[in-house]
């Protein structure tokens, strides 16, 4: 498998930095700040700037159209995902005794275990570029539709087809799924807000460019 880092201030052929694209895409990086499961601010994030293959950022603009016919719109929590930010979490998957925020994100899951039921992996497919996290607001209040679990919440509850939520919160999450679907985005059934372009372009490629 190929690494591959840039300057600066470019960006590999092939990427684009998707406020460019959706100019009203609502974005929050989760990892440029200290609300996720680490605590802290992740290795490679230097902005709240959401970076995405070309390809991936022209089909989410396709998704974000027809949801905004809704009065919907997306919220992106992560896109493109830097190897070294990877790697900053097998560090601190290692470090058994930081579980600042454990009660929030992982309350059932031993940290030990992250690994071994694939919470977090040695590689990531955030890293070829055409992979995301995201969810649906209300376009009117801004307010995320309630899924049934908080986002990156490592657990049974935030798998797609999980029975233990409402018809509502169901409902969301199938609404999420089918708009995804539809537009070549294929889900990853254990997080039902992780999608993957189909036919990605860098299929084996996992690059370290900073997010920026």
């Amino acid at each position: 498998m190929l690494f591959r880092g840039v300057g600066q201030t470019d960006l590999p052929d092939g990427f684009v930095r998707v406020k460019s694209i959706i100019p009203d895409l609502d974005v929050e990086l989760r990892y440029y700040g200290a609300n996720n499961f680490v605590g802290d601010t992740i290795t490679g994030y230097t902005s709240n700037t959401l970076i995405l293959t070309k390809a991936a950022a022209y089909q989410l603009k396709l998704v974000q159209d027809e949801l905004q016919k809704q009065n919907l719109c997306l919220k992106v929590y992560d896109g493109y995902r830097p190897q070294r930010a990877v790697n900053h979490f097998i560090s601190w998957a290692k470090k058994l005794n930081d579980t600042i925020n454990k009660g929030k994100f992982y309350p059932d899951v031993e940290k030990k275990n992250l690994f071994r039921e694939e919470y977090i992996a040695s590689k990531s497919g955030h890293s070829r570029g055409s992979t995301l996290d995201l969810t649906i607001i209300d376009g009117a209040t801004g307010e995320p539709l309630d899924m049934g679990s908080p986002y990156d919440f490592f657990g049974k509850q935030s798998w797609v087809d999980y029975k233990g939520i409402s018809e509502k919160q169901m409902a969301n999450r199938q609404l999420l799924q089918g708009v995804m679907i539809k537009y070549n985005f294929r889900n990853y059934p254990k997080e039902w807000w992780h999608f993957t372009l189909r036919w990605e372009p860098f299929p084996n490629t996992y690059f370290d460019f900073p997010v920026e």
